[in-house]
């Protein structure tokens, strides 16, 4: 049985919790370009002293007295044709101190993928780990061969070429190790990547782009007391004490007066996060995992699970230069992400109702049951990559 859910473990550890489901330059046609992701990372990084706010102090897991908070890192940008990516262990600045991670290009989280559809994709993998490991390429349609299975292990020091036409509509997609028994700590330790794939359907509402366009990976994280990330799973998978978002702890963005588009991915091995803004502003939810939705939807509250992805809009027009926004997850009381607005400009976006025209699923042929057993099995059978429980032929619906 290969069910694909969370990290896509396929065969969860014991103590996992599984959730749901050379150019080196990028396309001249992708909506977000490099210089856009550049000149964000260095709106961001121009705040290199880091700021001393009030935390909220919450009951639960929250923050007291003052917090340092240090600019939010915003991982480059690449197009996946004739693209060279590596994982292997490297050293990151993670907010104030330094790491060892594992990361893809020495990048944490690694390099965010920006195509087109129509575009085809062909990366050179090299696995500079001491263990073998793959490529998943999580929502995205490819073929088997460049899927990333557990069966298709890439050997310490080899390499791999992933290659497939990048053939679905626009979503956010992210990457990730997908190797037997070692997905979630690989992914833990910061194997992990955004794909974002642009098409005219979007480009035609006008979405917030450029430094408006922002991707966001929230996940957990713990520790050891020499300041590196360590995978320390309990009984009831990897819960950890520590929030990041695109490996930064305590981060903080300064924004303007301007409509935001965040593309959010649960980066978390079990965590649930629910999202809030701390001024009680709603989030306009345009998508999910699939791509944009059929239309806008207000939310005060999101939350989602890992693996999980939101692309929503934030307003930050009507605010006065000097305001705080804090992004905070509801379940723990943490503060997430420091939204500082520190410039006045004119933005005349409309946040658009109607976005996508969406054909619904109808009259399934079968009903399929399914109990997830514990932390280890699905109907009662652990996975076997030499086993198939179930065939679904292709269009058909359940």
């Amino acid at each position: 049985m290969d069910i694909k859910s969370g990290l896509d473990q396929a065969a969860p550890e014991k103590d996992e919790v599984q959730r749901t489901e050379h150019a080196n330059a990028p396309s001249a046609r992708a909506k977000l370009s490099r210089r856009d992701f550049l000149g964000l990372a260095a709106v961001s990084a121009a705040a290199v002293a880091a700021s001393r706010v009030p935390g909220l102090g919450f009951a639960r897991g929250g923050e007291r007295g003052t917090t340092t908070r240090y600019p939010l890192r915003i991982p480059p940008l690449a197009a996946p044709g004739n693209f060279n990516l590596t994982a292997a262990s490297a050293t990151v600045d993670v907010g104030g101190q330094s790491s060892s991670v594992l990361a893809y290009n020495g990048s944490f989280p690694g390099p965010t993928f920006i195509a087109n559809k129509g575009d085809s994709a062909n990366i050179q993998f090299t696995n500079g780990l001491s263990e073998g490991t793959t490529v998943h390429w999580h929502g995205m349609i490819v073929p088997t061969a460049a899927d990333g299975q557990p069966q298709d292990l890439v050997a310490p020091g080899a390499s791999y070429a992933y290659q497939f036409p990048i053939v679905q509509r626009a979503c956010l997609n992210w990457y990730h190790p997908h190797p037997h028994m070692e997905t979630g700590k690989q992914v833990v330790l910061g194997l992990a990547g955004a794909f974002i794939i642009n098409d005219a359907e979007e480009a035609a509402l006008g979405l917030p782009s450029g430094a408006y366009e922002v991707p966001l990976i929230v996940r957990d994280a713990n520790f050891n007391s020499a300041g590196n990330l360590i995978y320390n799973p309990t009984s009831s998978g990897f819960l950890a004490k520590n929030p990041m978002v695109n490996g930064t702890r305590n981060p903080k963005l300064d924004v303007d007066t301007a409509l935001y588009r965040f593309r959010v991915l649960n980066g978390a091995s079990a965590r649930l996060f629910k999202l809030a803004l701390s001024n009680g502003a709603p989030f306009h939810l345009i998508g999910n995992d699939g791509g944009l939705l059929a239309t806008a939807v207000q939310v005060n509250q999101i939350e989602f699970s890992p693996g999980e992805r939101l692309d929503v809009l934030v307003d930050f027009r009507g605010l006065a230069v000097g305001t705080k926004v804090n992004l905070q997850d509801v379940n723990t009381g943490w503060i997430l992400l420091e939204f500082n607005v520190t410039r006045a400009v004119t933005d005349s976006h409309t946040i658009p109702t109607a976005l996508s025209t969406i054909t619904p699923l109808s009259n399934p042929v079968t009903t399929r049951t399914f109990s997830f057993d514990g932390m280890t099995r699905i109907n009662g059978k652990e996975y076997d990559h030499n086993r198939i429980d179930f065939q679904v032929p292709f269009g058909q619906t359940e």
